[in-house]
């Protein structure tokens, strides 16, 4: 093979990982129109679906993919499980709280919450880890502190439920690190834990009048039944695009999400967007952009070292 070859085949890899990436997050973001067809249930019993279905896929996926030693290894060592305990608590509060927002008329914050996830993983780098801030990082802070206040009068309120989604999903994020298995085996032992407790609450919610089986129309159960799906298809394209994309470019990714909820919220579902509140997402989004200038003039530094 040429280097032509080599160079043909890596740029058609990498344009393959994109549309992947893409892909993925282009899903994640439309979450929020899947969960609106199931606005009329509880949110918990939702999640117990969710859980109870995501067992059966992930489990059926890692089995046909030869993939259960690294997942059987990891449920037998008691170290690496409470790490996993752990982050499927936080998974679960993540969820919750998302699927609560989205039927409760509070999607664009949810945009928030995603948008402002990656200040908290900073904050998490400062705190836990003693990592210093790099200027860019220090401007991106102080921008995200104005623009979360500009909200906060918004509001009339602080914006908990953003602050919640953020804040669980970037501790999750970092014990996810902490645990030496990956994305796909790890989510697999996260509903493998939740398993028993999902399946309990689906079974004390079954007889309720308002429940799924006794109150959801044939479209409700089959979206209910395919929970497990919806949880799976977006993290095995992820995992795709991870193998084949530059971080550089997979990073900056993951905004998609947020501002696909962002114009579902406004565009779709009417959710309110005066001056004073666009106003503090704008300091957001300033911040994201310092925080993914801070990223990119960090990997080019690091580049040049290796050198």
């Amino acid at each position: 093979m040429t280097n032509d070859d080599d160079t043909r085949s890596e740029a058609q890899s990498r344009s393959l990982g994109i549309a992947l990436g893409f892909s993925a997050y282009g899903l994640w973001g439309l979450l929020t129109l899947y969960w609106k067809v199931l606005k009329e249930f509880d949110p918990f019993e939702l999640i117990g679906w969710r859980i109870a279905s995501s067992v059966v896929v992930l489990v059926a996926v890692v089995v046909a993919a030869g993939r259960t030693r690294g997942l059987l290894d990891a449920l037998r060592n008691p170290k690496v499980m409470s790490r996993i305990a752990i982050a499927s608590a936080l998974l679960t509060a993540n969820w919750t709280l998302y699927v609560w927002a989205v039927v409760n008329e509070h999607v664009i914050e949810t945009a928030l919450g995603y948008f402002i996830a990656p200040l908290f993983t900073i904050v998490i780098g400062v705190v836990v880890l003693r990592e210093k801030l790099r200027l860019k990082l220090k401007v991106a802070v102080a921008f995200a502190v104005a623009g979360l206040s500009v909200l906060t009068v918004s509001y009339g309120r602080v914006p908990w439920v953003a602050i919640s989604i953020a804040g669980s999903w970037s501790i999750y994020g970092y014990l996810k690190k902490q645990v030496p298995l990956k994305p796909l085996e790890s989510l697999t032992a996260e509903v493998v834990i939740l398993a028993i407790p999902a399946l309990a609450y689906v079974i004390a919610t079954w007889n309720r009048v308002d429940s799924i089986p006794n109150n959801a129309n044939a479209i409700q159960l089959v979206f209910a039944l395919l929970t497990g799906v919806i949880t799976a298809v977006p993290l095995l394209l992820f995992a795709g695009a991870s193998q084949r994309t530059p971080l550089t470019i997979l990073g900056p990714m993951q905004y998609l999400v947020p501002t696909i909820n962002f114009i579902i919220g406004w565009a779709i579902f009417d959710e309110v967007v005066s001056a004073t509140r666009f106003a503090g997402f704008a300091l957001i989004w300033v911040c994201l952009g310092f925080v993914v200038a801070d990223v990119l003039s960090n990997q080019r530094a690091n580049r040049v070292e290796a050198l």
